[in-house]
C-alpha cells in the first residue's frame, strides 16, 4: 500500500497541521509516513504547502508530482495545484472561497465541500483543517477517524488539548458530509 496527499492554502489554514497530524496518524496505524511541509515566510496570508506520503514499505521521497489527492483551500491553490492531480485521484475543494474555478476535469473524483461554512458550524472557523481532514479520511480511508482523533494529542501543543473536544468534532462533521455527498 502506498498513498501520497498534497494540501494547499494559505498560511492561518492549519494545512501544515492536518499534514502532521495525518502522518502521526499514519505512524499509529504501525505504517511509515513522511511529512513535507513548505510555506512563505509571512506568519499568515502567505502560501502554505504540505506532502504526505503514507506506505506499509519504506518511503523513498517525499516529494510527489502528481499526488493521488488534493486538498485544495483557495483559488491560488486551485489555480497551481488542480491540474496535477493524477487520473483516478481525489481533489478536495474549499467552495467557500474558490466559487468558480472554470477548471474540469472528468478523470478525477471532485468533492466540493463549503469548509468554512462547515467550520463555523463546527464552532470556530479555525477548524476548517480538521473538516477537510475528516471529509479526506471518510473517502480516503488510509487512517481510520480514530487514530485522526488520538493523533491529536501528537499534532497539537499541550497548550492547545484544551481545543481536542472540538477539533474531533470537526473531523467528525467532514466525514458525515463526504459519506452523505457519496451516498446521494
Amino acid at each position: 500500500m502506498h498513498y501520497d496527499v498534497f494540501m494547499a492554502g494559505f498560511g492561518g489554514q492549519g494545512v501544515l497541521l492536518i499534514g502532521n497530524l495525518l502522518a502521526y496518524a499514519a505512524i499509529r496505524e504501525g505504517m511509515n509516513a513522511s511529512y513535507f511541509p513548505a510555506y512563505g515566510v509571512e506568519k499568515r496570508g502567505g502560501a502554505a504547502t504540505c506532502t504526505v506520503v503514507i506506505s506499509d514499505e519504506e518511503v523513498g521521497s517525499p516529494i510527489i508530482g502528481r499526488p493521488a489527492a488534493a486538498l485544495i483551500f483557495n483559488p491560488l491553490s486551485m489555480e497551481k495545484y488542480f491540474g496535477k492531480v493524477r487520473p483516478g485521484g481525489l481533489c478536495l475543494v474549499n467552495t467557500s472561497l474558490v466559487e468558480d474555478f472554470g477548471q474540469e476535469r472528468d478523470d478525477i473524483d471532485i468533492l466540493r465541500m463549503p469548509l468554512n461554512e462547515m467550520a463555523l458550524e463546527a464552532g470556530d472557523v479555525r477548524l476548517v483543517n480538521m473538516v477537510a481532514l475528516g471529509a479526506y479520511a471518510a473517502k480516503i480511508p488510509v487512517v481510520s477517524l480514530d487514530s485522526l482523533k488520538a493523533a491529536l494529542h501528537n499534532a497539537l501543543p499541550e497548550r492547545n488539548h484544551r481545543f481536542i473536544p472540538l477539533n474531533m468534532q470537526a473531523i467528525d462533521l467532514g466525514a458525515s458530509a463526504a459519506q452523505a455527498k457519496a451516498k446521494a
